[in-house]
């Protein structure tokens, strides 16, 4: 079976415990065989051979690959994943993600009935490959071109992470020719080659911790988070509140006026051009640093219709 169709298949698991805990293992077996279609879709080779040992060996691989631990419960006679697992948003985002990219991949087939974005993002062939490389710390090999650099480099690199944004995915990685960890956009990224040379992951690096306040895919080492203050008109609140620009959002003003809100977060290029994205309905009314950015952006957008 293709890397394809195992993740599938774990990806399948996760989502029968979360909407029914404590399933035993013949609740377990009986899904994937119903989902025999989907998982062919996915690969067409496969065979579906669903024993204990594979469970035992597939909560292993989960464990390994997302870091969910599933246990079993002799009282409630199921397994299940504890609920502070279930109801981590990074847990949810994970599901969120991969189903989303396993329907762009059937989109063909579902045409009939579900309309998606034509925008797909480029690389995404290459996402079980990389967390195959990431999940056994193997080195991988790529060219490599930034979006403003017509140089292309070849590179060598110890895969740490993988980071969505804005439907793009990113291999967070340390870049063997100068040491640093740095983002790699898989639709500017060729040629990978998985090595079969181990590296050994850096003990100081987290990648929750990396992006903690930040908007994005930029995660700047030397800059310090800030309190800001942003004010959007009531309609565009809606939307804001309903999904929040960040797990640091609080809300200050909630009003058939104004929507008021607090982050906490490094001021960089995407949060610049995010807040850019909504125009007249928003005003940001701290830091002063912030608003002159935002104003000059603004300002020199004007100066185009001129």
């Amino acid at each position: 079976m293709s890397k394809r169709g195992y993740i599938s298949r774990y990806l399948l698991i996760l989502k029968k415990l979360k909407v029914k805990p404590y399933s035993s293992y013949e609740e377990l077996q009986a899904y994937i065989e119903n989902q025999v279609d989907y998982l062919q879709m996915q690969d067409d080779s496969l065979e579906i051979n669903f024993s204990k040992r594979t469970l035992q060996r597939d909560i292993k691989e989960i464990r390994s690959l997302f870091g969910v631990d599933i246990e079993y419960s002799k009282a409630n006679k199921g397994y299940f994943i504890s609920q502070s697992e279930v109801e981590n948003m990074n847990f949810q985002r994970m599901l969120e993600a991969f189903d989303m990219f396993n329907s762009l991949n059937l989109a063909q087939d579902l045409t009939p009935f579900i309309h998606l974005e034509k925008r797909r993002p480029q690389g995404t062939e290459n996402l079980y490959g990389l967390l195959h490389a990431i999940k056994n710390r193997f080195q991988i090999k790529f060219t490599y071109q930034k979006f403003w650099d017509e140089e292309i480099s070849q590179r060598i690199a110890d895969p740490y992470a993988l980071k969505e944004f804005k439907n793009r995915w990113y291999i967070m990685a340390r870049d063997n020719k100068d040491d640093r960890i740095k983002s790699f956009a898989l639709d500017r990224l060729t040629n990978l080659f998985i090595t079969n040379r181990k590296y050994k992951l850096s003990e100081s690096y987290n990648i929750e911790e990396s992006f903690r306040y930040c908007f994005g895919i930029i995660s700047p080492d030397d800059m310090e988070p800030q309190e800001i203050i942003l004010s959007f008109d009531p309609f565009q609140g809606k939307y804001i509140k309903s999904l929040p620009l960040h797990n640091t959002q609080e809300i200050l003003i909630d009003s058939d006026k104004e929507f008021q809100i607090k982050l906490k977060l490094c001021v960089t290029h995407d949060l610049i051009m995010e807040l850019l994205s909504f125009g007249d309905n928003m005003k940001v009314l701290q830091p002063k640093s912030l608003i002159k950015e935002v104003k000059t952006a603004h300002q020199n957008a004007f100066k185009q219709y001129k």
